[in-house]
């Protein structure tokens, strides 16, 4: 009896605190959102402060340990070095051309999955697409290294031709990105063209639009968000790898690369290194939200 009376006030609590939630979305909305908001603040942003505030430390050049004293000349090493500056400008352009041969590669997929094949192999095609991504990275790779390796299947396949594969280096590198996240690339212009109404292509072929033009014209102003959408992906991915220069690149470095070699021996210097990627996809991102992309994502 005791114990159902003490249980009586705190069902009403219960009640009274349900009731103030189911009235107050936002307060019930902030409470929803706080723990993930939490692991967010504290172990995303609080790493790359953690990594931003290393890059101004210094390195005993006897002992290699770190030296919590304050200076900018890891940054300015980055930019008055050859070295440094090649890899960067590397890592870059290996990014830029990954995310142009994914673009070009996806939209004549994702047109014919979403515009010509019949709507009951269309659920398939897309499964066939994202197949690759649920195979290991690693074993990607290395079947990669084996196809493009002496004597592989590409040198099989262009002999005939008196030609050979590109063995491993930046080529190989860009290759390999390119197949790793290709269907980043084609899941959104999919979407985009399955969403695009066939009444607006069949009023451009009506009034003499030729299919270039109805490309240019019609369907590339509504797919172009999505495209830059999609190289948020390739472009961020590319540019952050550093397994597939290990194992395709040959002598190729690139960005993580160099954090990697530096981690142990200059752990500042990596840091520094590591910031440079960061601060470029912050701008690739406020450049891609112009064009919508952030909203098709």
């Amino acid at each position: 009896m005791a114990t159902s009376v003490a249980q009586t006030p705190r069902r009403g609590t219960v009640r009274r605190l349900a009731g103030a939630l189911h009235t107050r979305t936002r307060l019930r909305l902030s409470l929803l959102l706080t723990a993930p908001l939490l692991w967010l603040v504290v172990l995303y942003l609080g790493s790359l402060s953690v990594l931003f505030v290393s890059a101004f430390w210094t390195t005993d050049s006897f002992t290699s340990e770190v030296v919590k004293v304050w200076s900018a000349d890891n940054f300015h090493a980055l930019f008055t070095t050859p070295v440094f500056r090649q890899v960067i400008v590397r890592s870059m352009g290996v990014a830029l051309a990954v995310t142009v041969l994914c673009a070009a590669i996806a939209f004549p997929l994702a047109f014919f999955t979403a515009r010509v094949a019949k709507p009951k192999w269309r659920p398939l095609l897309v499964v066939a697409i994202l197949t690759p991504l649920w195979a290991s990275y690693l074993v990607k790779v290395y079947a990669w290294r084996l196809i493009l390796s002496e004597g592989g299947l590409a040198d099989w396949m262009l002999n005939p031709f008196g030609l050979s594969g590109p063995g491993f280096g930046l080529t190989a590198t860009v290759l390999t990105l390119t197949y790793l996240w290709l269907p980043y690339m084609i899941l959104p212009i999919h979407t985009a063209l399955e969403q695009l109404p066939a009444n607006l292509l069949d009023a451009s072929a009506d009034l003499g639009a030729r299919t270039w033009r109805t490309f240019r014209s019609v369907a590339l102003p509504v797919v172009l968000p999505s495209v830059a959408a999609g190289s948020v992906f390739t472009f961020s991915l590319s540019l952050g790898d550093y397994i597939t220069v290990q194992i395709v690149g040959g002598k190729t470095q690139m960005i993580g690369n160099l954090v990697y070699s530096n981690i142990e021996l200059n752990l500042p210097m990596a840091a520094a290194l590591g910031t440079v990627p960061v601060v470029v996809i912050v701008l690739y991102l406020l450049a891609m939200r112009r064009t919508g992309a952030l909203t098709s994502l």
